[in-house]
């Protein structure tokens, strides 16, 4: 494992989105916005939720390699949904995840929960395209960005109907909420070494405002966890490997808030 596997996340990701657009134009995809369709309410969704599971379809990752190298969009999603899941996230990184914006359009067609872009966005093409592909909200990773990045990237976000998931990983990061910001995502997970410690997020629930809606991201892996971290302030919970690493990930995730009851 590269000991900064971020930058050269993010390094691929502007050649991407380059070669995206001289495929497709930017005022392309403008144009193709007739009108806005409102969001599906992500944070609305995790503050009703009795647990806030966002539950995520990956098939792979920089760090465990292949999870479900097979997984289905159109299958995967609704048996989520059927589950009981709050909201969705897609991960739409094809290099180092194995995801596409087609999974996210796949599984729009096949659910009418929330649904979360979770991509390294970088510009404003990549908002368009995720609301052009259903998306309710997108991830805005604050160890990419600068502060004034973020703020211009989570107000084009508003513009277009999409709620921001602004996510943090350390205090130093806090900096980067701004009035656009509609959730907090705090990552278990340093990006830069993929070291994950569930602690993190109880060290910056005390850092974080209490009017923010707070979201736990990464290695959370039993219902007793999420029973703690609710506890502390959290009310959204990141899922993906938990479930995705099992044959049945709807199944998995029943049964898991099933087991949040007792």
């Amino acid at each position: 494992m590269k000991k900064d596997i971020l930058q050269e996340i993010v390094a691929h990701k502007r050649i991407e989105i380059v070669r995206q657009k001289e495929a497709v134009p930017e005022l392309e995809l403008e144009r193709k916005l007739e009108e806005l369709a409102p969001c599906r309410s992500m944070k609305q969704a995790l503050a009703s939720s009795p647990h806030g599971i966002i539950a995520e379809f990956k098939r792979r990752s920089p760090s465990a390699g292949w999870i479900h190298q097979n997984g289905n969009a159109s299958v995967i999603p609704a048996s989520y949904q059927q589950a009981g899941a709050a909201a969705l996230s897609i991960l739409t990184d094809n290099a180092f995840f194995g995801g596409t914006i087609k999974d996210l359009m796949d599984a729009r067609e096949t659910v009418n929960i929330p649904i979360l872009r979770k991509e390294f966005i970088v510009d404003r093409y990549q908002l368009l395209q995720a609301k052009l592909a259903g998306a309710d909200a997108i991830l805005l990773i604050a160890a990419v960005l600068s502060p004034k990045e973020c703020i211009t990237l989570s107000r084009q976000a508003h513009e277009l109907n999409l709620e921001v998931l602004l996510e943090v990983h350390d205090e130093t990061e806090l900096e980067y909420i701004n009035e656009c910001t509609d959730m907090v995502g705090v990552n278990n997970r340093n990006l830069g070494t993929f070291h994950t410690d569930t602690q993190n997020s109880f060290r910056l629930a005390e850092k974080l405002h209490t009017d923010l809606l707070k979201v736990s991201e990464s290695g959370i892996s039993s219902p007793e966890a999420i029973r703690q971290l609710r506890r502390a302030g959290y009310r959204g919970f990141l899922i993906g490997e938990t479930f995705m690493k099992t044959e049945n990930p709807g199944n998995t995730l029943a049964e898991f808030i099933n087991s949040l009851a007792l």
